[in-house]
């Protein structure tokens, strides 16, 4: 372990005894006014400003390798804790720098309307003797924050690298990531990767965590307002931006979500993984203005593929982890099956856009390759400035389908029916489970399957298993699809009562062409 040093709280008495800062912890000076409007006013300051992209930190970033970073802890008897006199149960922990994380963030503490800087120390972490965390300037700088909570100090939100965070939610079990912003994600030019630079953290009245932000980019500058409140087993952020827009871009991608599909019960091919499925996500849900719920299941397509839901006025979107089986994943150590999933719902009218779904090729499953935002239809230009409100729910599942039977499963094969010769395309078995399917009769019951560029054939409709018990039932949609080009067929599926009244979410998907062998 690093020695500890003894360092000198400057100025402490001017932000009272509320700061539960324990000893080795500094605060660099005096505390200063602040509010959201100060850090809106740096972000216009900026914007009027030439970029200036930020160094990466010094020393040998590179040799703080994956598994060496983790190596490197914070100190649990360091963390910081704030707002008790609100009935605040969460504390504060830092994060180090390394190959994964190169530039370091400011970090402020805010109590009381006053913010003040928390100076670094290395002194702050535990570090092994042999490891390379200790050739380090003393004054390198965080890396992001973690809020911890419990008699266990248990993970429940971070903030690491660019403009990217997370939170567990109610499994306990990290998975995908929401950003700040995307900017031309595979879209006509490289796409932009602005950062969080620094961060002002505090407890408001009731004593929730609020985290103020400032971003930087070459092309936009931001200030972010994330309050969030654990309420039940999950998480929910309120989150208001001012972004000012130094240039345009073909594709900017608001409250974008990003997360990681290899394969799953949808795949069709070889595996070059033993277990089952391997993914954060198993679908993109939508909620339209117009009230409809859709469920398109994501893919590893054999290119980049960009999908647009138009919209005006969305209720929602988000990525969902709907399979919660172990047995679909068999792994006792990634346990896929307790991934959050993640739900964008706008607070106040966004207008006219589209929901995007970038999906790319991946053989692993270490790096993300699904990326959902909201694109509006009026693109931001070049000097102005977009506000934007809107709430992210860390939890299980999309809300709101009480009433509708959901997808519970994609599956996959080679066209043409069991015993006959294979056809072209491919033969898919979508599964919807719901209440209403518990007491549909087989003869109210009828199916609506349509495809573009494709030509759809051999429908049929299985009812429910008489043996499931409960008060849903799972029934299956069995149908071939064969694309008429080699660009993928969009098809489009749901379950409805003879007299048309919708039962079930409206599947969605693209499918590939593919030769019978």
């Amino acid at each position: 372990m690093i020695p500890r040093r003894r360092a000198v709280l400057q100025g402490l008495a001017g932000l009272g005894a509320a700061f539960a800062l324990p000893p080795g912890l500094a605060l660099a000076q005096e505390g200063e006014a602040f509010s959201f409007e100060t850090v809106k006013a740096l972000a216009r300051d900026l914007a009027a400003r030439p970029h200036a992209p930020r160094p990466e930190a010094a020393g040998d970033l590179d040799a703080i390798t994956y598994d060496e970073g983790f190596r490197v802890v914070f100190d649990p008897e360091r963390t910081v804790t704030m707002g008790a006199d609100q009935g605040a149960d969460w504390g504060l922990q830092f994060m180090s720098l390394g190959v994964l994380a190169r530039r370091a963030v400011e970090i402020n503490l805010v109590e009381g309307g006053r913010s003040r800087r928390l100076t670094y120390d290395p002194a702050y972490f535990i570090v092994p003797e042999d490891s390379p965390f200790r050739a380090l300037p003393d004054d390198v700088g965080f890396a992001g924050f973690r809020a911890v909570a419990g008699p266990g100090r248990a993970e429940w939100l971070s903030f690491l690298g660019a403009s990217y965070f997370r939170s567990p939610g109610p499994f306990g079990q990290y998975g995908l990531s929401a950003r700040g912003l995307a900017l031309d994600t595979y879209a006509e030019g490289p796409e932009e990767f602005p950062d969080f630079t620094r961060f002002w953290l505090g407890p408001d009245a009731s004593g929730r965590l609020v985290i103020h932000a400032l971003m930087e980019g070459a092309g936009v500058v931001g200030a972010y307002r994330f309050v969030n409140d654990r309420a039940g087993d999950g998480l929910v952020q309120e989150v208001e931006a001012m972004l000012v827009f130094r240039r345009g871009y073909a594709q900017p991608g608001f409250a974008p979500l990003t997360s990681m599909f290899w394969y799953g019960e949808n795949t069709s091919g070889p595996r070059e993984d033993w277990r089952p499925e391997i993914h954060d996500s198993d679908g993109l849900a939508i909620w339209t203005g117009a009230g409809e719920r859709i469920w398109r299941p994501l893919s590893n397509p054999p290119r980049v593929v960009t999908s647009a839901f138009a919209d005006e006025n969305p209720r929602g979107f988000g990525l969902i982890q709907r399979d919660r089986d172990y047995d679909s994943y068999q792994d006792s150590q990634a346990y896929y099956d307790r991934r959050p999933s993640l739900w964008v719902e706008p607070v106040g009218g966004w207008g006219r856009g589209s929901v995007r779904l970038v999906e790319v090729p991946t053989r692993s499953e270490t790096l993300d390759n699904i990326v959902a935002f909201w694109t509006p239809a009026a693109r931001p230009a070049a000097g102005q400035t977009r506000t934007l409100r809107y709430r992210l729910t860390w939890d299980g599942d999309a809300p709101g389908l009480e009433t509708l039977a959901r997808v519970t499963a994609t599956r996959s094969g080679r066209a043409g029916r069991p015993g006959a010769p294979p056809g072209e395309g491919r033969r898919m078995a979508v599964e919807f489970r719901g209440a209403d399917l518990a007491r549909l009769r087989p003869e109210d019951a009828r199916a609506a399957v349509s495809a573009v560029r494709g030509a759809v054939s051999n429908i049929e409709l299985v009812a429910a298993d008489p043996t499931e018990t409960g008060f849903e039932r799972t029934w299956r949609l069995i149908f071939d699809v064969a694309p008429s080009s080699d660009e993928p067929a969009d098809v489009k599926a749901w379950l409805r009562t003879r007299n048309g009244r919708r039962l079930t979410e409206t599947w969605t998907a693209q499918i590939f062409a593919e030769r019978a062998t």
